[in-house]
């Protein structure tokens, strides 16, 4: 079943969303906070901007860090073709009953901008990794502390015998932009 407002600020209450934002915020910003039956998750202002100067290959069972140029700043630029790796500001506990779905904003969709994030499964709790692409042809711009896309709580009509947690999953609390890993 899919999660409603009053849902999501009873649970970020408990803990779930760290900051939360009670409103839908979208006054002169890509719009971010509480919405009917989401959350619309900001971007923070640390970036890993993917280069090709080292002329490496892109291997998700190596990937090597030189791959990326590490980028502070309100405004990111992505160039056409490329992706950068953001986080989430808000850093997010997932109950054991829920999984969360991660879509694009449109503002940003309409652009050419794909955001890609994996499902926030079971029990994980982090800062969110997340993959902004540009396929557009001109050089796009993302900007830092607004909305980047928007999670959707699904409950399950049954509880998970093992969670994320459970299997100590290698994304469980992460911390800051988090590459591709192995083990």
């Amino acid at each position: 079943m899919l999660k409603n407002d009053r849902w999501i600020r009873e649970m970020a209450a408990k803990g779930m969303i760290e900051p939360f934002s009670d409103k839908h915020v979208k006054e002169g910003v890509i719009s971010f906070g509480v919405s009917s039956y989401g959350y619309d998750v900001r971007i923070a202002d640390e970036f890993k901007i993917f280069t090709n100067i080292n002329n490496i290959i892109v291997d998700p069972k190596a990937l090597d860090p030189k791959s990326f140029v590490d980028f502070k700043g309100d405004i990111c630029i992505i160039q056409p073709n490329s992706f950068v790796l953001g986080r989430s500001i808000e850093y997010f506990k997932i109950p054991r009953e829920i999984i969360a779905i991660c879509l694009g904003k449109s503002t940003y969709a309409r652009c050419g901008i794909i955001i890609n994030v994996t499902p926030l499964e079971p029990e994980w709790e982090g800062y969110v990794t997340i993959e902004i692409s540009n396929t557009a042809p001109l050089p796009a711009k993302i900007y830092a502390n607004e909305g980047i896309a928007q999670l959707l709580f699904l409950e399950a009509s049954e509880i998970c015998e093992i969670s994320y947690a459970d299997r100590a999953g290698k994304y469980q609390a992460q911390k800051g932009i988090t590459l591709a890993k192995t083990e």
